[in-house]
């Protein structure tokens, strides 16, 4: 128990710290709106990072050479377990939003972190707000922001056992004409969920897969380009329990 009483006892300073910080990132914004993104960006990081390091988690990292560097990207990815964003956000190249349910948006200061980091709040149940948050990715990745969504809408309960990806989250990409970069995760559950509430040491794998270019796909391909990319990420969970 003393890796969640020490991380719980870390995020308290940390989000107690924040309305410090929030102070001093509403000044650098006036002034410099970017700069306010990246320090942001940094500040996030560096909890994650702590977070991880007091997690004991090993975690092996792969194919991050092959995002690309030169435009924004729709990462699309199988989801088991919270410590997928720390580990997620820790790897991706910013600026990087998250796509997360509406509930977190009432958590006062971690919703304001994830504003702050351009994450999105969507509401599946709601088509037309969900239309919404969809219009708002478009936007970011058309201003050179990435986003990282899990489309499958909610924890899998197994490695294994990955749901459909919802296509809806896929029209960002199309319209905003960026590629899509599938990733994996592999045994994330296994530093918390698998034996809740403690945290222990544990393996995990996270991979980035080649990116998809929507315009190079065949007709049947852009028809079911959820299905496509869920191909891809189930494959390189496939390929990666070996690294457990």
């Amino acid at each position: 128990m003393i890796r969640i009483l020490l991380i719980g006892l870390f995020l308290i300073i940390y989000f107690i710290v924040s309305l410090l910080i929030f102070a001093f990132l509403a000044v650098v914004g006036i002034f410099n709106r970017n700069l306010k993104d990246r320090m942001s960006f940094a500040i996030v990081i560096w909890g994650f990072k702590t977070i991880l390091f007091i997690s004991g988690a090993d975690v092996t990292v792969k194919g991050r050479e092959r995002i690309p560097r030169d435009t924004a990207v729709l990462y699309v990815a199988n989801h088991r377990s919270y410590f997928d964003i720390v580990i997620g956000y820790m790897n991706v190249i910013p600026l990087c939003g998250f796509v997360s349910k509406k509930e977190i948006k009432k958590i006062p200061i971690l919703a304001g972190w994830m504003k702050r980091m351009h994450c999105l709040f969507i509401d599946r149940d709601n088509i037309k707000e969900g239309m919404k948050t969809i219009l708002q990715g478009i936007d970011l990745l058309k201003n050179g922001v990435s986003v990282f969504i899990f489309p499958e809408g909610t924890r899998g309960e197994t490695d294994d056992g990955m749901k459909e990806f919802h296509e809806g989250s896929f029209k960002m990409a199309e319209k905003a004409k960026v590629p899509i970069v599938p990733v994996a995760f592999n045994n994330t559950s296994a530093i918390f969920e698998d034996q809740f509430p403690r945290v222990k040491r544990a393996k995990a794998v996270i991979e980035f897969g080649e990116p998809i270019y929507i315009d190079t796909l065949e007709k049947e391909q852009k028809k079911h380009l959820g299905a496509y990319a869920h191909d891809k990420v189930k494959a390189m969970v496939e390929n990666n329990k070996n690294l457990l």
